[in-house]
């Protein structure tokens, strides 16, 4: 009789079997698919970052580019270690493509702290409550948190570093003049962007983070 049950029993525990063994294989699929859409994201992402242009009425090295975008939809589908990966290999890429001309990666590593705490707060929000209000506050929260943290690292840490490898010192106020409202308006233009390309990335997006259970 224990017999019979266990010969009854194969096939079940074959089909276990066969179970985990796609479910392992579908994992493999998502990692590796999730590994194209980043380098895919980075890719555009630097692209965006070439394209850049200086707002009027603030000083011609503060300029606008909307690489962000990617970095924050990377964010979004696969999580903040996705989003931060994206912002540092467009930066690793613009380092090494376009130089700098300080000799080190002073604005890379600028843009790069911008992103961070921009795209970080927005998919945070977007995440937990997966509407436009969440989006629309993260975007908020992510350009008041961008705005002042950047306004500190200038003050102490950026500055500072242009000021010794470029021979010149900017004046302090210049951070409460021009690098403060600046960010802010790149802030609020990278929302604006975003809000209106939402609607046609929403079902996508969704599909995205369903596979990946983010």
């Amino acid at each position: 009789m224990c017999k019979y049950f266990r010969n009854l029993s194969e096939p079940f525990i074959f089909l276990d079997m066969i179970g985990k063994k796609e479910r392992g294989n579908m994992q493999q699929r998502n990692k590796v698919n999730k590994m194209v859409i980043v380098a895919m994201l980075s890719s555009i992402s630097y692209v965006l970052m070439m394209l850049y242009f200086p707002l009027p009425a603030f000083p011609v090295w503060l300029t606008i580019d909307f690489s962000d975008v990617p970095a924050l939809i990377g964010a979004i589908v696969f999580g903040p270690v996705a989003g931060i990966g994206i912002e540092l290999i467009k930066n690793i890429l613009h380092y090494v493509i376009n130089g700098s001309m300080t000799g080190v990666p002073i604005g890379e590593f600028a843009n790069f702290s911008a992103g961070v705490l921009y795209i970080l707060p927005a998919s945070y929000f977007f995440r937990k409550y997966r509407s436009v209000k969440g989006l629309t506050l993260g975007l908020i929260v992510g350009t008041v948190v961008m705005t002042g943290i950047l306004s500190l690292l200038n003050y102490f840490v950026l500055l500072p570093a242009y000021a010794h490898f470029m021979n010149f010192k900017l004046p302090n106020e210049v951070i409460v003049a021009s690098i403060m409202p600046f960010n802010a308006i790149k802030g609020l233009l990278i929302m604006i962007l975003f809000l209106v390309i939402y609607p046609k990335l929403k079902v996508w997006l969704t599909q995205r983070m369903n596979v990946h259970n983010v």
